[in-house]
Order: C-alpha cells, then sequence, then structure tokens
C-alpha cells in the first residue's frame, strides 16, 4: 500500500523533527527529497559510528560509509545537493516547488524566508503547494526566535515540571519527545492540507511548534485542578490518580493500573487483602487519591513478597491492568516488534545492504496491505543528478554548469 505514491516532498530538515517527519511520509510512499547544503549536508551525516561496505567504524573509512544516526533517521529518502544562497540554487528550488506537492523545513523561524524561499516565494510559483515549518516555538510570539532543541522545549512546555521524583528535581524524559511527537502532528495537519487542496485546490502554510505539541499533551491531565487541590504534580512512576504506580516484586518491578472502583476491588481480591477493597477510605476513586499513600502500602506489602512472574500471574488472572517494567535489552529482541514491523533493519542506500542497528519502523497495521519497505539512507548527493535529469529535464550542459559554480 502507498498512499502517498503521487506526491512529491522537497525537505529542507536537519537533525531529528523535519527528517522523521519526512521518513514517515516516504513510508506512506511519498517521493521525499531532501535539500543539503554541498559537501555538507546533515550536521547529523558528521556524528560517527560509521556504516559502509566495512562495517561500523568510529570515522568514515569508505565513500558509503554514512552515519548510523543519519541512517536511523533517513530511511527512504533521496538526497540532492543544492546551495540554495545562490540565484542559481534557488532557481533550481523554485523549478523543484513548481512540480511538487509539499515542502518541509525546520530551519530557525525566518531562514528560508532570508533565503527568498519562504512561502510567499514559493506559493507564487506554485499555488497550491502546502509549505509546513516546524520550530521549538512557532514562527510568532514573544519566543519565536529563541535557539531551541528538544531539551530546552521539555523545559519551557511545563514537561519537565511534572516529571521526575516527588522530592527530586524537575526531569526530562528519556528520548527526545518534543523532535519525536511533534511531528506527527505535522503529518495529521499535511493529510488533513491534502485533503482541502483536493477539496478546495488551495495550498497553504502550516506552522507547527514544538512547545505547543508538548504543552497541548500535558493539558489532556486536569493539571489546572490538581494543582488547586494542592495535589504535587511530580509523582515519579505513580498516578495523581490514586494508587496506580510502580511496585517492587522480589526481583524486579512492575506496574499496576488501579484507576476505577472495579479494578481496585479486583486488585484487592487477587491479592489478599479482600477487606480494603469496600472500605470506606478506599472505596471511591477520591477518597484512594486522598488516602494514596496507604493504599500504595497495602499494595506494596503483599507484592513484595511475590516474583515478578507470580505477580503478573495473580494479577492477570484476576484481570487487573499490570505490566512489567522491561528493560531496553528485553524489549529489542522481543520479536513481536520484528513481527509487526514496529523495529525494521537498517540500510545503507549506497550498497542497498543492511547495517547493524535497529530502525524504527511504522507501528499500524493497515487491513489493506503492509507498507512497502524503504530504500535505505542516501549518501549525500546521490540523487541529485538523476533528480535534475528525471524530474526537472536539465541538460548535461546545464548540469556541468551547476556544477562548475558549486550549486550542487
Amino acid at each position: 500500500m502507498q498512499p502517498l505514491k503521487d506526491i512529491r516532498i522537497l525537505s529542507v530538515t536537519v537533525f531529528l523533527a523535519g527528517p522523521y517527519l519526512s521518513m514517515n511520509l516516504a513510508r506512506m510512499g511519498a517521493e521525499v527529497i531532501k535539500i543539503e547544503v554541498p559537501e555538507k549536508g546533515d550536521p547529523v551525516r558528521g556524528n560517527g559510528p560509521f556504516a559502509g561496505p566495512k562495517g561500523v567504524n568510529p570515522h568514515p573509512v569508505t565513500p558509503q560509509d554514512i552515519s548510523t544516526r543519519f541512517i536511523k533517521r533517513s530511511q527512504g529518502l533521496k538526497s540532492m545537493t543544492l546551495d540554495l544562497k545562490t540565484e542559481k540554487g534557488k532557481s533550481v528550488f523554485l523549478d523543484l516547488a513548481k512540480e511538487s506537492d509539499l515542502i518541509i523545513e525546520n530551519l530557525s523561524p525566518g531562514s528560508m524566508g532570508r533565503l527568498g524561499l519562504g512561502y510567499q516565494e514559493v506559493s507564487s510559483a506554485n499555488p497550491k503547494i502546502i509549505y509546513c515549518s516546524i520550530s521549538g516555538y512557532g514562527q510568532s510570539g514573544e519566543y519565536s526566535n529563541k535557539p531551541a532543541h528538544d531539551p530546552q522545549i521539555q523545559g519551557m512546555s511545563g514537561l519537565m515540571d511534572i516529571n521526575g521524583a516527588e522530592d527530586g528535581p524537575s526531569t526530562k524524559v528519556g528520548f527526545y519527545i518534543g523532535d519525536l511527537v511533534t511531528p506527527l502532528f505535522a503529518a495529521y495537519s499535511i493529510m488533513s492540507a491534502l485533503r482541502h487542496r483536493d477539496q478546495t485546490g488551495q495550498g497553504q502554510y502550516l506552522d507547527v511548534s514544538m512547545m505547543d505539541t508538548l504543552t497541548s499533551l500535558i493539558f489532556m491531565e486536569n493539571l489546572e485542578e490538581d494543582l488547586a487541590n494542592g495535589i504535587k504534580l511530580r509523582t515519579g512512576n505513580n498516578s495523581r490518580g490514586g494508587p496506580t504506580g510502580l511496585y517492587k516484586t522480589l526481583d524486579s518491578e512492575i506496574i499496576i493500573t488501579a484507576a476505577s472502583d472495579s479494578q481496585w476491588q479486583r486488585l484487592c481480591t487477587a491479592i489478599g487483602v479482600k477487606e480494603y477493597a469496600d472500605d470506606s477510605k478506599f472505596s471511591t476513586y477520591t477518597m484512594r487519591v486522598t488516602n494514596v499513600q496507604e493504599a500504595r502500602q497495602i499494595i506494596q506489602n503483599r507484592i513484595k513478597t511475590l516474583t515478578r512472574a507470580e505477580a503478573l500471574k495473580t494479577l492477570e488472572a484476576a484481570d487487573v491492568p499490570c505490566g512489567p517494567v522491561r528493560s531496553v535489552e528485553e524489549v529489542m529482541v522481543d520479536q513481536q516488534f520484528y513481527d509487526r514491523g514496529t523495529l525494521v533493519p537498517l540500510r545503507n542506500g549506497a550498497t542497498s545492504s543492511v547495517v547493524p542497528g535497529i530502525g524504527s519502523g511504522w507501528p499500524v497495521q493497515f487491513s489493506s496491505g503492509p507498507l512497502p519497505e524503504l530504500d535505505g539512507a542516501p549518501t549525500l548527493g546521490m540523487n541529485t543528478l538523476d533528480i535534475l535529469t528525471d524530474t526537472l529535464g536539465y541538460t548535461p550542459q546545464e548540469i556541468d554548469q551547476l556544477k562548475s559554480g558549486g550549486v550542487i
């Protein structure tokens, strides 16, 4: 299945948010052309180790070697080198924009405009273009020009304030959540914009903010009510809504959910403390929140006498939501993720070979058939000549002029 097989995308993206969006649209069948600075490319290309025909090495040893980080973030993309600071480079970009459906960029706000390639200029050349800008704080507002990477966004969004141990410092989430969740909202918006264009014939501009994304997500919790009621927002591995949380077994840790009255009752019965199931101190959600420390201690006193396997077997038999806290080492060898396409092999596009590492796949199953297997990540400028020739119809003489002028 390739629902976007008739869509061409120009991706002026670096680091993570923009490339992740680009890669996921390529999964859907879109042709995604990554525009890179000649001889340099995405800065991530310089971050080792590097994988190629001679294995993985701390430094490149062959022209086909590619940064493993770049490989992980660029599966299925085409690479074209183009100097957008030159007049001829801008002209080539606009020629490509006329033949494209979507532009994605995640440079500093205003950068594309200063190059003369912002939405206004590009939409003048192609009124049906959809133009998506991803930035830390959005294209407008008092924060828009502040430098921003994921750690700053986690801090500014309020996310770090609710994450971490109750008596500990504000804590960053252990992966680049702003860089990875924001592209999903961008993808929803792009799909909507494409549908809107189908209906009206109009393109449009999408202004996507990482900070806005994370703040909108944390307020899916009733944080304002918790603050008003004096409930601490930072609760570590436990829930603000009662005894749901982390519990230690004899040999490991598990997570238990006891949010509803019926779940609490089943939990108490399963672990042999049925007398607390209907105790007035714990019989309602509000009372379990009020007496959460005592409720948690009752559960912990029983769980600590069991191994992880015993605890899970007991709770699952009683239909109590629970699960082990697995290590990354356990997860990465779980065959289910590979069978479902959640984790996939990584490929080097120059050699079409599988390289060591684990790729992030697509965690949704389509009944109409699987998504296509992506080509490997490209070496710098690997597809430049094909794009100039096949997409734009440039002559060999025109291409030679671009080469001699350092445009490509």
